[in-house]
């Protein structure tokens, strides 16, 4: 029998993915949810600027109107929970044997299913920074503090945005083929990803920084998510953490892989 072209596994596991009632939820609702807290947030900060000082004038960060701490945590839980559901849910229904019956080569489904979900979630995630963005500055160029996609750092925060889907979705998925329970992986992914990365905070002591700087929500506060970087040498370079946004998802792939492949079904 000819085996599967892969363009067949990604149809596949696209149409699964979509059969999941959660992925819709998930991005759907997720989506309009983080954009309308965006909007509600520049609308307050609108109808508070005149009473601003001067100081608080001067710190305002129109950037964290569009996309806040609280919106990124939304993010990376939502997108997170839905890269676990991807593969426990197919364990948890017994479709994994069919489909490992049908293509043996579990790193060609693995590979299939790693791309369909980053290919979704990031589609995902550049829609809530784009989107987040034009709400948020079209009401804060009312009282003339927007920022524009050509001010310094700009690009740079809104695929920071972005990128925290994707990046939630793999360390998802990866948490999920090692678990392999609905509500264990769901708790470890918001856990791992955002309940303890929120009470980080830099420290005397420099290996700890850098063990702080592996963490995507962290680096995402305290560097990428910003327009211009704090003078702190204890906080995250730019470089160290785009390559800590890349290790997760990496990390993530190589966990699958070794997990599906390994292990019984």
């Amino acid at each position: 029998m000819r085996p599967a072209r892969f363009r067949d596994l990604l149809a596949a596991e696209w149409i699964k993915l979509w059969s999941l009632r959660s992925t819709s939820c998930l991005l759907g609702l997720g989506t309009l949810a983080i954009v309308a807290l965006a909007a509600q947030s520049s609308l307050d900060a609108y109808n508070s600027w005149p009473g601003f000082t001067a100081m608080e004038r001067a710190r305002f960060n129109p950037l964290n109107e569009a996309f806040s701490a609280l919106a990124a945590c939304m993010l990376m839980i939502g997108a997170g929970s839905l890269g676990a559901l991807t593969i426990v849910g197919e364990y948890a229904t017994g479709l994994i044997r069919t489909t490992l019956i049908a293509v043996p080569s579990r790193h060609r489904v693995v590979a299939a299913k790693l791309t369909v979900t980053a290919t979704v979630t990031l589609a995902t995630g550049t829609l809530i920074s784009a989107g987040t963005f034009g709400v948020s500055q079209a009401i804060l160029s009312g009282r003339g503090v927007a920022v524009w996609l050509g001010d310094p750092g700009v690009l740079r925060v809104l695929a920071a945005n972005a990128l925290l889907a994707p990046v939630s979705a793999l360390a998802g998925m990866g948490i999920g083929a090692l678990l392999r329970h609905t509500a264990g992986a769901v708790v470890t992914v918001c856990a791992a990803l955002v309940i303890v990365p929120t009470f980080f905070q830099p420290t005397v002591h420099q290996w700890l920084n850098d063990l702080y700087a592996l963490v995507p929500f962290y680096v995402w506060r305290t560097c990428l998510g910003l327009p211009q970087q704090l003078d702190d040498p204890a906080l995250p370079t730019v470089a160290g953490s785009w390559a800590a946004f890349a290790l997760w998802p990496l990390a993530a792939a190589v966990l699958t892989l070794i997990v599906v492949r390994r292990r019984d079904v």
